[in-house]
């Protein structure tokens, strides 16, 4: 994708000079083992640790961010890897809003074996933008053996720390209405949903690789929460729209709300 591209791109010129801090001073991080699932998955995680005034992106990490890029194709009779987010947390500089993560991070990583009775080996390789006053990118190349008798409180308090349903949070509909625009969608959200702090952002994701999202307009009039951005496409032209690949995100400083899908009203 060509943002994609070009916010490497910036990285890469915004990255620290010779006399500024390295990789190994900013980030350190390790694989945890973690624990087998009674669904025959496997519960591994990806612990990190910033240093301070540093951070790193979510999955829709807001214009001013890039979100980790994985790649677990070294790794060994692995079928699948799912990772779970837990609530991010959202940044406001110069005037443009990131979301992400800041000081510590454990990312709880659902490992799906190609045969659950044989030795799995997670192998991964991650590409993802590190900021403080600067920003540069940082790669992380880490392999762990799976056992499956091994427990992690951390990766359970990450999994206990994930945006909550809609219908836990009192949401009672949602609905999106669509319209295009020159180069492509304009989506609106309507949340009828119960305030959820002093200060709620709201982020909307396509659900297809490579769609751009703008960052959501939100206005609240009681408990309907409306939130407006536009999607648009490499493209650049008004595109059919999967509602039911639709997340909505509502971040508050002390919860998240994640709902998935949303219908036409």
């Amino acid at each position: 994708m060509i943002k994609t591209a070009l916010t490497f791109a910036l990285l890469a010129v915004m990255a620290p000079s010779a006399h500024a801090e390295t990789q190994e001073e900013i980030l350190s991080a390790r694989l945890l083992a973690g624990y087998a699932t009674e669904q025959g998955t496997r519960m591994a995680g990806l612990e990190m640790a910033f240093a301070p005034g540093w951070k790193t992106y979510w999955r829709a990490p807001g214009d001013a961010g890039i979100p980790p890029v994985f790649d677990w194709s070294g790794s060994a009779n692995v079928k699948a890897v799912h990772v779970h987010w837990p609530r991010p947390s959202v940044f406001h500089l110069n005037g443009m809003q990131s979301v992400g993560y800041h000081d510590a991070l454990v990312l709880p990583l659902e490992v799906q074996p190609v045969d659950p009775a044989k030795p799995v080996a997670l192998h991964l390789r991650v590409d993802l933008g590190v900021c403080k006053d600067i920003c540069m990118p940082a790669t992380l190349d880490l392999t762990t053996d799976l056992t499956p008798d091994d427990g992690d409180a951390t990766i359970r308090a990450a999994l206990a720390d994930q945006p909550i349903s809609g219908v836990a949070a009192g949401m009672e509909d949602v609905h999106c209405t669509v319209e295009p625009i020159r180069d492509g969608l304009r989506v609106t959200a309507h949340l009828d949903l119960p305030l959820q702090g002093a200060e709620e952002t709201v982020v909307l994701e396509s659900g297809l690789d490579g769609v751009w999202v703008s960052e959501a307009t939100t206005s609240r009039d009681g408990d309907r929460l409306t939130a407006v951005a536009d999607m648009v496409p490499p493209e650049g032209a008004p595109f059919a729209l999967d509602r039911s690949g639709v997340v909505v995100t509502v971040i508050a400083p002390d919860r998240a709300v994640e709902i998935k899908g949303c219908p036409g009203g």
